[in-house]
């Protein structure tokens, strides 16, 4: 019945919280894209594990990529049909591990080909101008001069920025140890304008929020309580505002810019993959195509060989 992969999905819910640490939000997206498989399969009367087959899963696949959502009816993205089906091929393999079912079902089920998008950084001279628009004479101004400068000085994701403890500070070592993604701790070095920022929070911002409620937590909103990635949202796009940037920045935008910036100094890329992270180097060597496409477009630009002749 339809009820025993409702079961084994929550079962590989509390598996991946308890064995693999994932963060919430990463918990909420398995958790989305479960229900929606095991909802597909009780509309099409698939009762048991052992009724599911290959076709059952392409035929899930086809469903996600031909239906909507929202109240836009927008289409439903490749990257998002491939990550639904990601989840269910781990589901599908935890269930074969578990001794649960005798075969795996999506094992031969192809990830749909997915469009090579580049990361976009921000040039340096706008990553200044974004990182100097805080005005520093209120708490809660240099609280966010430290969180910008820390999001790009040390290339953090917002979970690990969020979760940072002010003991996860090591300001004499100029490091920080944050804990990264599947629970994973790292060191990264804080860099001299990280150093200072983060220091003068201490000292002349993070004591006037702190309350009863605030603990450990590093960085802290208006109440005392931990700084949300919500808040931490709204602030960069307030301060985008102010530094006169007209394009879309998110907050991993200061992410890949990190990387990016540091690769075009001459960095090495197994560097790079230890400081943002990455449990594979492959995942950073994208950065190596973003800083390929700059050296040919200054090239282009500069060189009076590479222009193109206008032929009249």
């Amino acid at each position: 019945m339809a009820h025993e992969l409702a079961v084994e999905a929550e079962r590989y819910l509390d598996h991946l919280t308890v064995e693999r640490g994932l963060s919430e939000n990463t918990l909420e997206a398995y958790r989305r894209d479960l229900r929606r498989y095991v909802g597909f399969l009780e509309r099409r009367d698939v009762c048991r594990l052992r009724d599911v087959d290959e076709r059952t899963i392409r035929s899930f696949v086809a469903s996600l990529s031909a239906s909507t959502h929202g109240p836009e009816a927008a289409p439903y993205r490749a990257t998002s049909v491939a990550r639904t089906l990601s989840a269910v091929r781990s589901f599908h393999r935890f269930l074969l591990r578990e001794g649960v079912t005798e075969r795996d079902p999506a094992a031969g089920v192809a990830q749909p080909r997915l469009p090579r998008s580049l990361p976009r950084p921000l040039p340096v001279d706008d990553v200044r101008r974004l990182l100097e628009a805080p005005e520093e004479s209120s708490p809660t101004g240099v609280r966010d001069r430290a969180i910008l400068e820390l999001l790009y000085g040390s290339g953090l994701r917002i979970s690990e920025l969020t979760g940072i403890d002010v003991d996860d500070l090591d300001l004499e070592e100029g490091s920080l140890r944050v804990l990264g993604k599947g629970g994973k701790e790292r060191e990264v070095p804080l860099g001299s304008f990280a150093h200072e920022a983060v220091g003068a929070y201490l000292t002349r911002g993070r004591p006037a929020l702190a309350t009863a409620v605030s603990r450990g937590a590093l960085f802290l909103n208006a109440r005392g309580g931990r700084l949300s990635r919500q808040s931490c949202a709204r602030l960069l796009g307030r301060y985008v505002r102010l530094a006169g940037i007209d394009r879309r920045v998110t907050l991993h935008t200061l992410r890949h810019s990190f990387a990016t910036h540091l690769l075009e100094g001459g960095a090495d890329v197994r560097v790079v993959q230890e400081l943002l992270g990455h449990a594979s180097v492959a995942t950073t060597q994208i950065y190596t195509l973003v800083t390929a496409r700059h050296l040919r477009e200054v090239y282009e630009e500069s060189h009076p060989r590479a222009r193109r002749r206008v032929r009249v």
